[in-house]
């Protein structure tokens, strides 16, 4: 910590009132308030993970919590990111963090950076504070966490969501192993689908961010072991919990610069086998297309491309060239909400394509790109 604990007797009547319950806990005290009242904290992302990140943090009492997220609200934010309200939408994030301060414990000072954490910006904020938490949603922001926490030394919480699963770690450079001491190599952006589609239960963003904002507090007040050099993983199916032990590579070289993490496309990509919106319609213009749509039927209810036939991603089988008539010269082309799960289709399809028939292409983008370049209409789920 930057600064040492503030005297017992400088915490007001009022102070000793509503961190009566820190008070008394074994560990804690007088001594542990005080770090809290004196630490600072970044936040990455004020969403899923941020919301009970940010929560419980400006509820004990840290002296500045900085958040960092470029995002606006949007409908679909609301099933579980539970820092913001209807009337919220189009509103950047952060400014949900501030209000909360100034709701919950004015005595919190919170700076918001409605921007993305890059390497220009990365190591300077690190070194502002005592505690990182990356609540962010991509490869790329999480190796750039980690490394700008090795470099300047100061521990980061970690944390993941996926569907019904999440992970919590704490990577301290000062005495532990770090995200690539398990994970070496970031993964290619689109190796696993996000949390738009694949889904998220929304209440597995409580159980997840509220231990890293545990991890965090014990950080701060040195009290109990951090999940240092440990994983903790947890099934909210099975309410199943397992703890994982890792530790440093004595073969890899220490992070001393910051890298590039621009996110790596899929293999699909570089085997060109997607389309833009442009050459879509081109091809729907000359009659010579076919639009398959992969997603969900409640999907089709928000946004549908005119003329698109239906067949959902998990029903998708080599049978699908045996159930139509195929003209020549026709183009098959896969879409979904944004461009993976489509991709995987045309996979799919390719491996028992006929011979004949040219290969199946992925909309690039999906729909909300078709939406916004045909239609003009701005449209997310």
């Amino acid at each position: 910590m930057s600064a040492e604990p503030r005297l017992a007797r400088e915490l007001t009547a009022t102070q000793l009132a509503r961190y009566s319950r820190h008070l008394t806990l074994p560990g804690v005290g007088i001594t542990g308030q005080n770090r809290i009242a004196n630490a600072k904290v970044l936040i990455i992302g004020a969403g899923g993970l941020g919301s009970p990140i940010a929560s419980y943090l400006i509820a004990a009492g840290v002296k500045q919590l900085s958040v960092i997220d470029p995002d606006s609200v949007e409908l679909s934010n609301l099933q579980r990111q539970i820092l913001h309200r209807e009337k919220d939408q189009g509103a950047l994030k952060v400014a949900s963090v501030q209000r909360l301060a100034v709701e919950l414990n004015s005595e919190v000072a919170v700076h918001c950076h409605a921007t993305y954490l890059a390497p220009e910006n990365a190591v300077e904020l690190f070194a502002e504070h005592d505690v990182v938490i990356d609540g962010s949603d991509n490869f790329a922001t999480r190796y750039l966490s980690s490394d700008a926490a090795e470099i300047t030394g100061t521990p980061l919480v970690w944390g993941t969501i996926f569907q019904f699963a999440g992970q919590v770690s704490v990577f301290d450079p000062q005495s532990g192993p770090m995200l690539r001491d398990i994970f070496p190599e970031m993964p290619e952006a689109d190796s696993v689908p996000s949390c738009a589609e694949g889904g998220v239960f929304g209440a597995l963003c409580g159980v997840v961010g509220s231990l890293m904002a545990t991890e965090a507090l014990k950080i701060i007040t040195k009290v109990g072991q951090p999940l240092t050099g440990k994983l903790w993983l947890y099934d909210a199916l099975t309410a199943g919990v397992q703890i994982l032990s890792f530790d440093r590579d004595p073969q890899r070289a220490s992070v001393r610069e910051l890298g590039d993490y621009e996110p790596q496309s899929c293999s699909v990509v570089v085997s060109g086998e997607e389309i833009d919106v442009t050459e879509v319609e081109k091809l729907r213009a000359q009659g010579q297309l076919v639009l398959l749509d992969v997603r969900e039927p409640w999907e089709r209810a928000l946004a549908t491309i005119e003329g698109s036939i239906h067949l959902p991603l998990d029903q998708l089988s080599g049978d699908f060239w045996t159930q139509f008539h195929w003209e020549p010269g026709t183009q098959v082309v896969t879409v979904c909400k944004t461009g993976a799960r489509s991709v995987r289709a045309a996979l799919t399809l390719n491996a028992a394509r006929p011979a004949t028939l040219a290969p199946v292409l992925s909309l690039r983008g999906g729909i909300l790109r078709w939406l916004a370049e045909i239609r003009g209409q701005v449209v997310n789920y």
